[in-house]
């Protein structure tokens, strides 16, 4: 998908794909593949057609909802950096495949995109509710780290912690959202994984890609605060920490996975995230740092299609 070619005279469809570069529909569509690979690997099967309809409808919905929420609590630190030429364009990473922060660049008003995010939250809020109660709770407080995410912008470099705990939620709510009483220690080891994953393998790459811009902006942030060697490290580890813990999530499931699927879980996460990794940790590139973020997106992706593989080919 190019980015979008800015016009005059703006087309519904125009208009539509900045609404959707607001939410990053790309990235949030490929997001969608984690609350969908945790329900499954937790149940084994598919569940009925009105919670497959519900839940997938709620899962777009609280996505849409809260990546567009980033920009609009980030929306006047973005707004000062596009005066200075540093917000609007796309720089090749999947979360810029449309136009980066298109409130900031003018082409939305922030009413329109406050609007936009408000009625998808409460789309998301609704299907979660009818989901289960829980479910609403979780999406709240997703919600609400995600606005104190985007504040820490200028206070603290641990705002990262909070980035891996807000990536896990959609997942636990998924597992909840088809069974109301999961196994406590598989809900651990798949949050911690999650946790893990997006700490060395999204954020602190993404904030790697940013280190300059934001750096001239008075931000806080993990490779700002520790440079790139010890950054480095950190998504090394966090990375050697994720995969043992995928590993865990499928060996505490109920459902039996046969070693071919472990094999393959294992196979991926060193391609999608232990070789980038090791690459950006020799090179401290911020080049390498998009690489290890965007190919470290689809490792939700690819688990959902193995957990797929398995729930069509022997389903529980």
């Amino acid at each position: 998908m190019t980015p979008i070619q800015f016009d005059a005279h703006p087309t519904f469809l125009y208009r539509l794909k900045l609404f959707l570069a607001l939410s990053r529909t790309p990235h949030g569509l490929i997001d969608m593949a984690t609350p969908i690979f945790a329900a499954l690997i937790w149940i084994g099967h598919i569940p009925s057609f009105s919670v497959v309809f519900l839940g997938l409808l709620t899962t777009f919905a609280g996505y849409t909802a809260v990546y567009a929420l980033n920009d609009i609590v980030d929306y006047p630190q973005d707004r000062l950096a596009a005066r200075q030429g540093d917000a609007c364009p796309a720089y090749g990473d999947l979360d810029a495949i449309l136009v980066r922060h298109p409130m900031a660049c003018g082409f939305l008003s922030f009413r329109e995109g406050l609007a936009w995010a408000v009625a998808w939250a409460i789309l998301a809020a609704i299907g979660a509710y009818l989901l289960n109660p829980a479910c609403l709770v979780i999406f709240a407080s997703g919600c609400l780290l995600e606005a104190i995410y985007c504040l820490l912008w200028r206070i603290s470099h641990y705002r990262t912690l909070v980035s891996g705990a807000v990536k896990t939620l959609g997942a636990v709510a998924a597992i909840f959202a088809v069974d109301p009483h999961p196994s406590a220690w598989f809900l651990i080891a798949l949050f911690l994984c999650l946790f893990f994953w997006e700490i060395g393998a999204q954020n602190i790459p993404n904030d790697w890609t940013d280190v300059e811009t934001d750096s001239s902006s008075g931000a806080r942030t993990l490779p700002i605060r520790f440079g790139a060697r010890r950054s480095s490290m950190i998504i090394l580890g966090s990375i050697l920490l994720a995969l043992p813990l995928n590993t865990a999530v499928f060996q505490l499931s109920p459902v039996h996975y046969s070693p071919i699927y472990l094999i393959a879980a294992l196979g991926a996460g060193v391609y999608l995230l232990l070789m980038p990794a090791l690459r950006l940790s020799v090179s401290r590139t911020r080049q390498d740092a998009m690489a290890l973020f965007n190919r470290g997106s689809y490792y939700p992706l690819l688990m959902m299609g193995i957990v797929l593989v398995k729930t069509f080919v022997n389903p529980q």
